[in-house]
């Protein structure tokens, strides 16, 4: 078994479901190894990142591109691939496409933590930058919560039309919005996935907001005011995926807070109650979701 996967095949072997529940197991895993990902500068702005992860059966390796410049063409900012291995025997077994990987694992990551962590699931949905992210987080979202009506907002109007429509197209209630801070009093749960070259959100949010920013992984990304992190930090919850946030987390750091007294999405007990105000949860990956992502194209596939 060897097959190269294009982005649809990719997709198809990671349902949003059952890569809910791989990146869960993956939580209490105590078998699982994850070292930092190694990531490169390369000339012109751009970034390569490796990051390998393995348990006692599935060993893999993440390559991929970022490069910020090609934010707004036809060519993606994310590209690269996730390679397999089989522990026991070092064969190859699978290459899954890179950037199909990280938008459906980042979507499943911020789905699980809204199951955990949301004052209010209903909804609406503000989801600001339609780009790959934004249209992964509105397909985990709609397939496994409850509400029923999106707002978007786009840098440009056109790509918000676009993923618009394929929101209508799955039954949902669905418009373009030109302000994403005056849709914040409609909507309790808000994901930000755009390139993160500036502030896209200032607030204020509900009291019983959810917001989920994916787009700010190094630090000196951001999405989100620090006056707006800094005020989630008082009168509600911060809470990152992984401890790698402690130095990558730009939201965050730009706004002062101290990341590593921050609990991480291990600490959570899904059981406790939720909190009383806002909810941010910042995300900023880990080669430990990729490893989930291959376990469940694995067992996909041998179903």
């Amino acid at each position: 078994m060897m097959d190269l996967l294009d982005a649809a095949a990719t997709a198809a072997r990671l349902p949003y479901a059952a890569l809910v529940r791989a990146i869960t197991e993956l939580l209490h895993d105590g078998v699982a190894q994850v070292p930092p990902r190694l990531v490169q500068t390369l000339h012109g702005g751009g970034s390569l990142f490796v990051m390998p992860a393995c348990d006692a059966e599935v060993a893999i390796t993440k390559l991929i591109t970022f490069t910020p410049a090609n934010s707004g063409t036809k060519t993606p900012t994310i590209q690269g691939d996730v390679v397999v291995f089989d522990v026991k025997t070092g064969r190859r077994m699978f290459v899954l496409d890179g950037p199909t990987v990280t938008a459906r694992r980042t979507a499943a990551v911020s789905l699980l933590a809204a199951q955990w962590l949301a004052p209010n699931t209903d909804g609406p949905l503000l989801i600001v930058g339609a780009g790959a992210q934004g249209h992964a987080h509105l397909d985990a979202f709609a397939s496994l919560l409850r509400n029923r009506e999106v707002l978007i907002h786009s840098r440009t109007e056109a790509s918000a039309h676009v993923m618009a429509l394929r929101a209508r197209e799955m039954g949902l209630h669905a418009r373009v919005v030109a302000d994403a801070d005056s849709a914040l009093a409609e909507c309790s749960m808000v994901v930000t996935c755009t390139p993160a070259n500036g502030v896209v959100l200032r607030g204020p949010v509900r009291k019983d907001a959810f917001i989920a920013a994916v787009g700010a992984f190094t630090p000196r990304m951001i999405e989100l005011a620090p006056a707006l992190t800094r005020e989630i930090a008082r009168s509600g919850r911060i809470v990152v995926d992984t401890r790698d946030a402690d130095h990558e987390a730009g939201d965050l750091l730009q706004a002062g807070l101290d990341v590593a007294k921050i609990a991480s999405l291990r600490d959570v007990d899904p059981a406790a109650a939720r909190a009383s105000g806002p909810v941010l949860f910042k995300s900023c990956g880990w080669a430990g979701w990729d490893l989930a992502a291959a376990r469940t194209a694995l067992r996909t596939m041998q179903r």
